[in-house]
């Protein structure tokens, strides 16, 4: 029978993507990480793990082998963790990735802060960033995902939805190249839009005459809402922004609202976590309490 500890071991070293990260992690020596796992393959009779100078990747027995013991080894952990918190109170870590737009936008450090204040047991990782993380690979336990494509395999909780986004620009980019009348004329103007490979950026703009495709471009792309804003209020051309981040600025009169009565639809928002039987407490509390927060938070976004 092979030992528990270098199961659970080898859980970590998949989840972590290399014996480095996961002896990082769990404070081990990196060359004793791969020794238990050489142990548990002896042990077994098999070869788990194809190891390479960049990353890891799993034979195809172990990945059987890991389809058949996370789930376990994680209610082990987590049995172990109820029964050392006898007071039944919420404790661990929890790590949570989110697009750092996002997580401004929803007032995030506000919600986190109450709820570690609700939960002081609790330990809580942010992983800020623009890129989609991979939950197993980067020992994620729940992200916060916008937009309409999600991965099969995570269990997802919709929250609601985001506020619209409108087109603004600076009145000195509109004195300088006029204020476009319609959406076809936005081809004529620099458009501020997400770094991508094709030169041109396809909007869909919804207006008095339903949902159009437009495609636009510009001579600046950026990859966070803020450095569009930014670009903006600098003079360098037309931005789709959520309405909850650009009406303090067009009521200051630092930007303008262009073509009036066309905006997007907002991006639809979801807590997702992997597929587990049992989560771990503090996990499972951090889930509730976000939906709730993010929920209001939407809600109060929406009704403004």
């Amino acid at each position: 029978m092979p030992d528990l500890n270098d199961v659970a071991l080898f859980v970590n070293v998949v989840r972590a993507g290399s014996f480095a990260e996961a002896a990082r992690r769990l404070g081990i020596p990196c060359n004793t990480a791969s020794r238990h796992i050489r142990q548990l393959e002896e042990g077994l009779g098999l070869r788990l793990m194809q190891r390479s100078t960049r990353r890891l990747s799993l034979t195809e027995a172990g990945e059987t082998f890991y389809a058949r013991c996370a789930d376990q080894i994680e209610a082990l952990a987590q049995a172990a963790d109820e029964l050392a918190d006898k007071t039944g109170h919420p404790r661990g870590r929890v790590r949570v990735a989110a697009p750092a737009d996002l997580f401004n936008l929803m007032n995030g450090i506000a919600w986190v802060a109450e709820f570690l204040l609700l939960y002081p047991d609790v330990r809580l990782e942010l992983v800020l960033s623009d890129v989609r993380s991979d939950l197993i690979g980067d020992a994620v336990d729940v992200a916060i995902r916008i937009g309409k494509t999600l991965e099969p395999t995570l269990i997802a909780r919709p929250v609601g939805v985001g506020p619209r986004f409108t087109l603004v620009a600076s009145p000195a980019y509109l004195a300088l190249r006029g204020s476009p009348d319609s959406l076809d004329a936005l081809a004529e103007h620099d458009c501020i839009t997400w770094p991508q490979a094709a030169y041109r950026t396809l909007w869909n703009i919804d207006g008095p005459n339903g949902a159009t495709e437009v495609y636009v471009s510009g001579r600046f792309r950026a990859g966070t809402m803020k450095a569009q804003l930014d670009a903006a209020l600098a003079n360098l051309g037309i931005a789709l922004l959520p309405s909850t981040v650009t009406v303090p600025y067009i009521d200051a009169g630092e930007l303008t609202q262009v073509l009036p009565g066309h905006s997007t639809e907002g991006l639809r928002v979801y807590l997702v976590y992997s597929s587990r039987r049992q989560l771990p407490g503090a996990v499972r509390a951090f889930i509730e309490f976000t939906i709730k927060a993010l929920t209001a938070q939407l809600i109060e976004d929406l009704t403004k």
